[in-house]
């Protein structure tokens, strides 16, 4: 058997490692050309890796090429394209599958899930978008584990299977510049619940139409979360599902009321496996989050730097400033994904925003939304981590907060969001504090 794994990133190594123990025939084909190949492995490199693709018996796509893309130069090649995800889904020993998508929160509730399930005495693999690939922890699962999945609309865009319990969290528009539009980035994520049968599970946020059309793609019951059936707040005091509270919401670490939506969906799904409510409130009332979502980094001269370089979006921007009550300097500002800025600017304007420092190509973008409105306290911080927060430095006063909130992709100036963060991060934790 011929197979092309397109694309040889972490999905595209793990897909090698996996076909190769089979003894298939691989070709890697990648856009790369100085990429170094495994030792007796054919390659297809540079600008032509997406032609003449028909030869190949399966076809692995990697999650950030885009379908549409090797179809517009590969006709007729539609059964041959799998993916990681399908391939894992595929051969899976266990039905035991939870699946979590949505446009922010994705990781922390798959990670609440994972932890929630384990205190309560089950064998779970977490994997998927959160950088694990599925397919290099096979080998670990029985037919009586858990899996829980985080899953994009990259990786959901042409999916074949679906899992026993799926989930929906918050939608907004996003990856409008890989999507044709918001209609086809619904599409994907619907994929997640389509091929569900009567006898699976879809649980979906209560308040967004999005999350609600998404999940209605499935034939299996429907569970709200953030409203009964599922977990919700109540009274803004505490975390209720099936009359039982279990934990209040001030004993949650996680910042944020962002995090209620995602404590309440982690809830509604373990739910479905157990009704061990001590190990739910023992993993909500310690777990502290995910490294660069809300991280606190530092305190320095009684102003306090937070990272939450995870942010790609103008939505995840508005959530992280609302978590802190107290005065911020905001770092906004990346590449260009399209998004739109106007009701980040809005939030800015009300919300106790005393400086904004505008980063990378989006700087004047946001500076023309914040105009907008009428919000003129930004600058700009330079095209290194240790200038821009050094200009933050500049304008915050004790008692405040620092937020890199980037509200978009990291691409220019850094690598990716992690290299964003932990950049950000070197550069506070070398501030000398004043004597």
């Amino acid at each position: 058997m011929k197979i092309a794994i397109l694309g040889f990133g972490i999905e595209g190594q793990s897909a090698y490692r996996y076909y190769r123990d089979q003894g298939t025939d691989i070709t890697i084909c990648d856009m790369n050309e100085a990429l170094e190949l495994p030792e007796g492995v054919h390659g297809k490199l540079g600008e032509g890796y997406l032609q003449d693709l028909s030869e190949f018996d399966v076809i692995l796509r990697t999650a950030s090429i885009n379908p549409t893309t090797i179809l517009a130069a590969n006709a007729g090649i539609e059964s041959k394209i799998t993916t990681v995800v399908n391939e894992f889904l595929r051969v899976c020993p266990t039905k035991n599958i939870i699946g979590v998508t949505g446009t922010k929160g994705k990781g922390t509730t798959s990670t609440l899930i994972t932890k929630i399930l384990e205190a309560s005495g089950h064998q779970v693999l977490l994997a998927g978008n959160i950088g694990i690939s599925p397919l290099d922890s096979l080998h670990l699962v029985t037919p009586e584990s858990w899996v829980v999945l985080e899953l994009s609309s990259f990786q959901l865009a042409d999916l074949q299977h679906s899992p026993h319990i799926s989930v929906c969290l918050m939608i907004a528009p996003e990856h409008l510049n890989w999507h044709i539009d918001m209609e086809d980035y619904i599409r994907a994520k619907a994929q997640l619940f389509a091929h569900q049968n009567a006898h699976d599970i879809a649980i979906y946020f209560a308040d967004n139409e999005y999350s609600h059309d998404i999940a209605s793609a499935s034939p299996g019951a429907k569970i709200t979360y953030y409203a009964p059936p599922g977990a919700f707040v109540r009274g803004r005091e505490e975390i209720i599902i099936d009359e039982k509270v279990v934990c209040r919401v001030d004993e949650l670490k996680m910042l944020g009321e962002h995090n209620w939506q995602n404590a309440c969906a982690a809830i509604t799904a373990a739910w479905q496996v157990t009704k061990d409510v001590a190990a739910m409130h023992q993993v909500l009332t310690t777990f502290t989050g995910l490294e660069h979502r809300l991280e606190f980094v530092r305190t320095v001269d009684d102003v306090a730097y937070y990272d939450d370089s995870f942010g790609t979006m103008p939505e995840a921007a508005e959530v992280a400033i609302q978590a802190f009550t107290q005065p911020k300097v905001v770092i906004l500002g990346g590449s260009d994904k399209g998004a739109s800025f106007d009701g980040l600017a809005a939030q800015i304007k009300q919300a106790q925003v005393r400086h904004v420092v505008l980063i990378g190509v989006t700087a004047a973008i946001i500076q023309a939304a914040l105009e907008k409105v009428g919000f003129t306290d930004f600058s700009e911080g330079g095209t290194t981590m240790r200038s821009i927060v050094a200009e933050a430095r500049k304008y915050a006063q004790p008692g405040d907060v620092v937020l890199l909130a980037p509200a978009c992709a990291s691409f220019g100036l850094f690598r990716d969001y992690k290299d964003r963060g932990e950049q950000f991060k070197a550069a506070v934790q070398a501030l000398p504090a004043d004597d």
